[in-house]
């Protein structure tokens, strides 16, 4: 990429497209640069403000205790503490496509459960596709029985609810922020520290604790919380391995993926 950007100078044709000389293009692309800087820091931002309210909201109702911010330059990951649990990480991501937000992370040694959250603005597929190709990379961490993964995933940012992306649990949101914010997509991961076993939460059996307190925070209370709380799930068959993603939007409503 930089080598395109800094030889698209020498490309009289194509920069004549544009009407803009060899020079012009020289001089204004460190601008350029700086813009789109700009803008994308001004992206993680507003992206790290809206997870950082539902978090708050989480302590204002009572939910959890407290809530550590990440340090500037580590990665980016949220402490909760919960009562009469104990430490949660919440582990900010973007996109669940890209490597970066799928495979390259660690759960942090003080964490009782950890939870990917995507903070994912992009239109280019629906939100299921984006979680479908994410899981599929996380696959092999998942399957590894010596690697500590995450107890699940959450798609979830300022989009949801919006006309840009409109969610089938409207009827559950709740004012944060300043905005209308519906209940997020959770989806519970298998545990795979048992290399043997054949069917890794592919029934949705598996139980977690930090959903229902997140889910909590709008109005859904344990007994419905089974109706919100989608899972993954993977099966060893015949020397290969089969995967779902099952969504679930409240009483009767959900969708399965099986690969």
């Amino acid at each position: 990429m930089d080598y395109l950007i800094q030889n698209l100078a020498t490309d009289a044709d194509v920069l004549a497209r544009y009407g803009l000389t060899a020079e012009e293009y020289r001089d204004a692309m460190p601008a350029a640069i700086e813009a789109a800087r700009g803008s994308m820091s001004a992206s993680n931002a507003g992206r790290r403000q809206f997870l950082l309210d539902i978090l708050e909201a989480l302590l204002k109702a009572g939910l959890v205790e407290s809530v550590t911010k990440p340090q500037y330059g580590d990665d980016t990951v949220y402490r909760l503490t919960v009562p009469r649990f104990g430490s949660v990480a919440i582990i900010q991501k973007g996109c669940p496509d890209g490597a970066h937000s799928s495979i390259r992370w660690s759960v942090p040694d003080w964490a009782r459960e950890t939870y990917l959250w995507w903070l994912c603005d992009s239109m280019k597929a629906e939100p299921g596709e984006h979680i479908a190709k994410g899981i599929q990379r996380m696959r092999s961490r998942v399957l590894d029985p010596a690697d500590r993964t995450v107890d699940g995933v959450i798609f979830h940012n300022h989009l949801c609810g919006t006309p840009k992306r409109r969610c089938p649990k409207q009827d559950r949101a709740v004012q944060i922020g300043g905005l209308l914010v519906p209940p997020p997509c959770v989806y519970i991961m298998p545990d795979s520290s048992k290399p043997n076993v054949r069917d890794l939460n592919w029934a949705g059996t598996q139980q977690r604790f930090f959903p229902g307190i997140l889910l909590g925070l709008f109005g859904i209370d344990q007994q419905a919380l089974p109706a919100y709380l989608g899972h993954v799930g993977f099966q060893r068959k015949n020397g290969e391995v089969r995967t779902t993603v099952s969504a679930r939007f409240g009483i009767g409503r959900s969708t399965t993926y099986r690969r």
